[in-house]
């Protein structure tokens, strides 16, 4: 058994994996595939009607909002969301708080005038902007809940006055949220909702069919919502994979239930980082992130020795993105208290093997 701590693909739970692997040969007994089946087929049809009726009970999502299922991941829409509500003549607001917060806000500029409103790009993007004002003459104010790379992510909803969007891709189903407070939320599935080559989009009614430009038809959340996520051929088989991840996580009893799973594995594992004299956080304690834990060594010298400690143990997936180095670990819905335990003693057991090896050394003069 390995302790899987990647930052996404994440981590799914054995019993969605086994009953995802059981359609591949024989999907609910049709004696077809869930690779070949049609997605115009009543079988697949009801696939996507119980995954959408999932995610509105999971999110309680009102009926005010449309959900669809698209593919691309959260960088097409990076680009959808601007083209479908960015006036050409608009401003939009973003704050740049990471890697794709501001990957999001270079490819908004192509549509349309962007209003950075706040930035922690300064700091290595180790804090969240406070203290930033959206005007209410901008189409639109545009954030990222949580940030994968550096650790940080949002307690709250901003507080403003114009449609707000928000990129969700890694807390989604994480925590409890009010749907009804955004205009749009989109989020790559592949953290806590299923695998990778899924994105899931929540929209509220109204908002589109404002913004005078061409609009390639694939690029068009209308015609999605109008064909029920059957524009184009869906990505079938990760749409039903996250339908099975719902069920799960719907029996472990929602949104509410999971949420004080994670917020238990993130304490218990800032505990130790902060106990600890051979590790120490990176992001600032308050936008501290429960998905994705981000910390360094004292000694940096070290850090690769505790992740060949860690593979030992069969501690997979903590090391630090490569553009920041370090540790990163992710605490998505299918990681259990029992596997943050696990890196705990690891790293005490590591703590205190260093310890023992000063002391050998200033014994015998080393």
């Amino acid at each position: 058994m390995k302790y899987n701590f990647g930052a996404g693909p994440g981590k799914l739970a054995k019993e969605v994996l086994e009953e995802a692997s059981k359609a591949i040969t024989n999907f609910n007994n049709t004696g077809l595939s869930i690779l070949e089946i049609s997605h115009r087929s009543q079988y697949f049809m009801d696939v996507v009607d119980e995954a959408e009726s999932l995610v509105r009970d999971l999110l309680e999502v009102p009926e005010t909002h449309d959900i669809i299922f698209l593919q691309g991941g959260a960088s097409t829409q990076f680009a959808m969301v601007p083209m479908n509500l960015l006036p050409p003549d608009g401003f939009a607001a973003y704050l740049d708080t990471g890697v794709w917060a501001n990957k999001a806000i270079q490819e908004a500029k192509r549509f349309g005038e962007v209003v950075v409103v706040g930035s922690s790009i300064n700091a290595n993007y180790n804090f969240l902007p406070r203290d930033f004002k959206v005007s209410s003459n901008v189409a639109y104010f545009h954030y990222t809940s949580n940030n994968t790379i550096y650790g940080t992510a949002f307690s709250f909803t901003p507080e403003v006055t114009v449609p707000l969007v928000c990129d969700m891709s890694s807390d989604i189903f994480s925590r409890r949220i009010d749907v009804s407070k955004y205009n749009l939320i989109y989020a790559g599935a592949q953290k806590n909702a299923g695998p990778a080559g899924l994105t899931i989009v929540i929209i509220k009614k109204g908002i589109l069919g404002h913004v005078k430009r061409v609009i390639p038809f694939i690029f068009d959340y209308r015609l999605h919502i109008e064909n029920k996520s059957m524009y184009n051929t869906p990505a079938v088989y990760a749409i039903y994979v996250a339908m099975l991840n719902f069920r799960w996580l719907t029996r472990k009893g929602g949104v509410a239930a999971i949420e004080l799973e994670n917020n238990a594995k993130a304490a218990l594992l800032y505990r130790e980082i902060d106990d600890n004299p051979l590790f120490v956080g990176t992001a600032r304690t308050e936008d501290r992130s429960r998905m994705n834990v981000t910390f360094t060594m004292v000694t940096a010298g070290l850090e690769q020795e505790f992740l060949n400690f860690s593979r030992d143990r069969y501690i997979i997936g903590i090391e630090g993105h490569r553009s920041t180095g370090g540790f990163r670990v992710s605490l998505y819905n299918a990681v259990t208290l029992q596997d943050v335990e696990v890196l705990v003693s690891a790293m005490r057991e590591f703590s205190t093997q260093k310890e023992h090896e000063i002391r050998y050394s200033a014994m015998h003069g080393g």
